[in-house]
């Protein structure tokens, strides 16, 4: 009799085995590890044959080799300037509460408090999806956070530092949660040095309650030999609000995938953001948008940029149930190809079983406009000089969106450090 293939996630599940009794977690936990573990090791990580995964190939990340057990790195690396007063930093997947400033902000670490945090876990985040199933499996802290009802908590930084000192795989589990009337604006930001081999795999559960609002935003800056593959499952309730950018400009490979629910009359989501992709570089957006209430608004705008032999994809669907009557739903994908080998997979879609609603979506993918770029030329410009003026009033709109000052600097930041690296040869 044939032996059955091995899974392609069995380095992941032996990993797992090898260092379960250090894992924090309850009896629950412990029980949701050991389901991921079966399901990793029946059917193990997607291959490009699952539809959701069909234009992202695993393997590469597969193959590097990320399954030793974690070692713990006592390095304190440079952070960058502080964007606001409460700062919660991991590196290389820990809570450091040394470099943290949290002050009286309800939040802690997750293994500190994973007693109290675990019957949350995997309430949000669908069980069914494979990096939540990794995440699952191999979580060893993470942020929680909790704001009481009517708090205004400001801003707050979540930094995560990859050292790439070795080449391991980090899997935080956030949990993020707003009361009633709650509001916070999170700025979420991945770093890691030029070189770093690392598997970034956070996952965040994130509940909006009545007319709380969530100001969120991520950017990835990650190197360009690493992979980040983060998963956010969201519910916002009857007048909450979400209002999510990411920005992907860094990693080897990066995947953003967004699960988000609209639960109740006449809550919001907003679902932008922007990819920049260098040669031999894959960024991938996707989302699923479930209007499950009547009276929802949802927006989402995402723009690529793409040069030499990069590689982006956008998936986007959103379903309007039966009972979610007048919703009003937008989705549009934007890609400015800079290299004739530059490729882009775009699948927006729609699934609408109400009558009453106003939805639209759309993409398009083209070069520079020839003629913008010879009015700059004629003007006495240089040539890459027009190109940066160009690419960089293609992402003004999406980077504007933004309200919050702090997390819209961030995001302009990122973007002219990735134009003073690959701009010359875009």
């Amino acid at each position: 009799m044939n032996a059955a293939p091995e899974s392609n996630a069995a380095a992941f599940v032996a990993r797992y085995r090898a260092t379960a009794d250090q894992l924090c977690g309850d009896d629950r936990v412990r029980a949701l590890r050991e389901a991921a573990a079966e399901t990793l090791s029946a059917g193990g990580l997607p291959s490009r044959r699952v539809e959701a995964w069909r234009y992202t190939d695993l393997n590469p990340m597969l193959r590097a080799g990320f399954s030793e057990a974690l070692t713990v790195i006592a390095t304190t690396p440079d952070l960058p300037v502080a964007r606001a007063p409460h700062r919660a930093v991991f590196v290389d997947g820990r809570y450091r509460a040394d470099l943290s400033t949290l002050g009286e902000l309800p939040a802690r670490s997750l293994a500190e408090v994973i007693p109290h945090a675990s019957p949350f876990l995997n309430t949000v985040a669908a069980a069914s999806q494979p990096m939540v199933t990794l995440n699952t499996l191999l979580f060893e802290d993470g942020l929680v956070l909790d704001l009481p009802e009517g708090e205004d908590a400001g801003r707050l930084e979540l930094l995560a530092v990859s050292t790439g000192a070795t080449p391991t795989s980090h899997h935080p589990r956030h949990l993020i949660r707003l009361a009633r009337r709650a509001r916070l604006t999170l700025i979420e930001t991945a770093l890691s040095p030029a070189g770093a081999r690392h598997l970034h795999n956070p996952v965040f559960e994130i509940e909006v309650a009545e007319d709380a609002h969530l100001a969120h935003v991520r950017v990835q800056r990650e190197a360009e030999t690493a992979y980040h593959l983060a998963h956010l499952g969201v519910r916002v309730a009857e007048g909450g609000t979400y209002d999510g950018f990411v920005l992907n400009a860094g990693g080897r490979l990066s995947r953003s995938e967004t699960h988000l629910q609209l639960n109740g009359p006449k809550a919001a989501a907003h679902l932008n953001g922007a990819q920049l992709v260098a040669d031999g570089q894959v960024a991938d957006t996707t989302t699923a948008l479930d209007h499950a209430a009547p009276n929802c608004a949802s927006r989402q705008t995402v723009k690529t940029v793409l040069a030499g032999r990069a590689r982006g994809v956008f998936q986007g669907k959103i379903l309007v149930r039966r009972e979610a009557q007048k919703t009003d739903g937008y989705q549009m994908n934007q890609t400015l190809l800079l290299s004739e080998e530059a490729e882009i997979d775009s699948k927006p879609q729609l699934e609408i079983y109400a009558d009453d609603v106003k939805c639209s979506h759309g993409a398009t993918a083209g070069a520079l406009d020839p003629d913008s770029l010879f009015y700059l030329r004629a003007r006495g410009i240089p040539a890459d000089v027009a190109r940066s003026m160009l690419v960089r009033a293609f992402l003004q709109e999406a980077v504007e969106i933004v309200e919050d000052e702090a997390a819209r600097e961030a995001l302009e930041e990122a973007v002219q450090g990735w134009w003073s690296l690959h701009g010359e040869a875009a």
